[in-house]
């Protein structure tokens, strides 16, 4: 479990689902040229949950951005996935809020399994 999400839980609110970057991102030209610490900063530094209550993502380290909206403020959870992306299980997702808001997160690990999760927590906690 993410220590970020850990630590912003409520009273009575419990982790569905929890995923981190692929390892994909090890695959990339900002990889090679930072000897590979880029992706294993960004590998350590990124939390994405789904829990009862809401989505909650943060990328980064030195700054850092944060997502955190209540399941019913979603209007939908958009995932784009490539070829490779469909084969070797990441895509990137889009968090779409009520009023037209949206955060794109990248190359997460299995992001229909994040969708599908959120859409179980939205029904079983709003029916």
């Amino acid at each position: 479990m993410g220590k970020y999400v850990q630590d912003n839980l409520t009273v009575g609110e419990n982790i569905i689902y929890e995923t981190k970057p692929h390892w994909i991102i090890f695959l990339s030209w900002r990889g090679l040229f930072s000897l590979f610490i880029a992706p294993v900063i960004e590998m350590y530094t990124s939390e994405y949950a789904v829990t009862n209550r809401r989505v909650i993502a943060k990328v980064g380290f030195i700054s850092r951005r944060t997502l955190e909206m209540n399941l019913p403020k979603i209007e939908s959870i958009k995932v784009d996935q490539s070829i490779l992306g469909r084969i070797l299980g990441y895509g990137n997702i889009e968090v779409i809020g009520t009023g037209g808001s949206s955060e794109g997160f990248n190359n997460i690990q299995s992001p229909t399994v994040f969708r599908k999760q959120y859409q179980q927590a939205l029904h079983a906690e709003f029916p």
